[in-house]
C-alpha cells in the first residue's frame, strides 16, 4: 500500500516538474528538504499527531516552509498533510528523486563488496555498469559486508546481480544435498 502511495503522489509531483520545467529545480529543493525533515523528527512527529487536526498541520506547514521553498512544493506538501499522506513523505520524496534520476538517465547502484574497492577499481566497476546498461551516468553507494567472503553484489533498482563466493558456496551446497549417493 505504502508503495502505491508514493507511486501515485511521487508521479504526480514528477508530472508537475516536467509540466513546468522545473525538473532540476525540484529535484534541489526536495533533495535539501528530504535532509532538513531527516534532521528535525520532532516536525514528523507534529505532522503525524493524531490529536492535532489537519488545519494546524498546515498552517504549521506554510508558516515553517514559506518563502524558504516554491510554491509547488508547498502547495504538494499541503496536499500531502490535507490527505492525511505525510507518514508516506520519505518514500514519496525518495521515489520522486529517483523518478527524477531515471528521466536524466542517471542509475542508482549499490554494490556491496567483502572488502572496501579501491578508487581504480571503483571506476572500473562504474564504466562496466556504464557499458552494460542504459544509464549516461552512476551514482554509486558502495557497501561493505564480510560474510560476501569475496565477490560482490550489485543492486540497481530491483534488479540485483549476486557474485558473491558465500552465495555461490551456498548454491553449491544445495547442489550437492540434491545428489543421491
Amino acid at each position: 500500500m505504502a508503495k502505491l502511495i508514493s507511486k501515485t503522489y511521487g508521479d504526480a509531483l514528477f508530472e508537475l516538474a516536467v509540466e513546468d520545467d522545473k525538473v532540476d529545480v525540484l529535484l534541489e529543493e526536495i533533495e535539501q528538504l528530504q535532509k532538513i525533515l531527516a534532521e528535525n523528527e520532532d516536525f514528523g512527529r507534529l505532522m503525524n499527531h493524531p490529536k492535532i487536526i489537519k488545519e494546524e498541520k498546515i498552517e504549521v506547514a506554510k508558516t515553517v516552509f514559506e518563502g524558504r521553498i516554491s510554491g509547488e512544493l508547498l502547495g504538494f506538501l499541503t496536499i500531502i498533510i490535507s490527505k492525511d499522506r505525510y507518514r508516506e513523505i520519505d518514500e514519496i520524496l525518495t521515489y520522486f528523486v529517483a523518478k527524477v534520476k531515471e528521466y536524466k538517465g542517471i542509475g542508482i547502484a549499490t554494490v556491496t563488496t567483502a572488502v572496501p574497492l579501491k578508487d581504480d577499481q571503483c571506476k572500473e566497476v562504474e564504466k562496466k555498469l556504464l557499458d552494460t546498461t542504459k544509464y549516461k551516468s552512476m551514482e554509486i553507494h558502495y557497501g561493505v559486508d564480510a560474510s560476501l567472503i569475496g565477490g560482490m553484489v550489485i543492486r540497481i533498482g530491483d534488479r540485483v546481480v549476486d557474485s558473491s563466493i558465500s552465495t555461490k558456496l551456498s548454491e553449491l551446497q544445495k547442489d550437492l544435498l540434491k545428489v543421491q549417493v
